[in-house]
């Protein structure tokens, strides 16, 4: 129960009441969806419902809770503990970060000036990501992120569609490198969290557990992040969630040229899908990770499809590997 009241009391007191009768486990809750005028919605165990007055899930919208723009507003105000000004910064980049790791999306009118987001107004759109890490669920990965029993790590990518566990996969392989595990030694680790996914640092402290030797860079776009790592803090790995410009391909290339090993993620389906980019392609042309992690869009998040090398031969996969409840 402290999982689900840590989570209901950010909401406004009606969507309080309509959430406690819904009964959900908030430990398999991945989103709760508000929109000013539309039904309240849950994905719940990877589904989308939508909850009715009385607390049902149903997956059509017919006596599902309307979200008012009060409810939104006293959300917003629960949220930002009254002070919505003292999250101007985060509001910027379209998200709050919240005690316990939960990342709240934000949407409403822009106020842009020079091509830069100064402000939002007229906040419409929340979407609560609640966090969730599950410590161990890279076991079965680790022994291939690494040049033999007592090598370094090898530079990894993992490939996933979205809600398919790779940012929690991440999470746990960062974790697992910084404190050590099956005999091989920590390493300092540097984390550019620029969405606060990854730590989820409420006021600068890290919400989930990344490990004795990791520094993060919170909310820093990554290119610069990267550079800024490798520049200040020696670190021996480097991690980075949702690569994908040619910024990101220029910063991995001299992270890698310095020794640094990287570990990143990507969406895409598999190997071949992300070939399909120009800047991955490239990328993957120039063979500049040795092991690629591809996830599918299994029955629960976190199912491993595949491991491949950097020539895209396959090390594991017959069957295929799940983590989480």
């Amino acid at each position: 129960m402290e999982r689900n009241d840590e989570v209901i009391r950010i909401f406004a007191k009606e969507i309080r009441r309509v959430l406690g009768r819904a009964g959900v486990d908030f430990r398999k809750v991945q989103e709760i969806r508000l929109r000013v005028g539309a039904p309240l919605l849950v994905v719940y165990e990877n589904r989308e419902y939508f909850v009715s007055r009385g607390g049902e899930l149903g997956t059509a919208g017919r006596d599902a809770h309307l979200v008012t723009r009060d409810e939104l507003r006293e959300t917003m105000e629960y949220i930002s503990s009254y002070s919505l000004y003292a999250f101007e910064e985060e509001l910027r980049q379209g998200f709050i970060t919240i005690q316990g790791g939960h990342r709240i999306g934000v949407a409403g009118r822009i106020v842009a000036e020079d091509k830069q987001v100064r402000a939002m107004k007229y906040i419409s759109f929340l979407n609560v990501r609640l966090s969730h890490q599950i410590l161990g669920c890279a076991d079965a990965v680790m022994p291939f992120l690494y040049d033999g029993p007592a090598g370094q790590v090898r530079h990894t990518l993992i490939v996933s569609p979205p809600r398919c566990g790779k940012t929690t996969l991440l999470r746990d392989i960062i974790r697992q490198l910084s404190n050590g595990n099956r005999g091989r030694a920590g390493v300092t680790v540097g984390v550019v969290d620029e969405r606060s996914e990854l730590g989820a640092c409420y006021q600068g402290v890290p919400q989930n557990d990344l490990g004795i030797r990791t520094d993060i860079l919170d909310c820093c776009p990554k290119a610069r992040g990267m550079m800024m790592l490798i520049r200040t803090m020696a670190p021996q790995v480097i991690a980075v969630d949702e690569i994908g410009s040619r910024e990101d391909m220029e910063a991995i290339g001299y992270v890698m040229n310095c020794g640094c090993r990287l570990v990143a993620t990507v969406h895409g389906s598999s190997l071949e899908d992300i070939r399909q980019k120009p800047v991955l392609r490239e990328m993957a042309g120039q063979r500049m990770f040795d092991r690629y992690v591809i996830l599918g869009a299994g029955s629960r998040a976190g199912c491993v499809e595949e491991i491949a090398d950097s020539r895209g031969t396959r090390l594991w996969g017959l069957e295929g590997m799940a983590y989480g409840a």
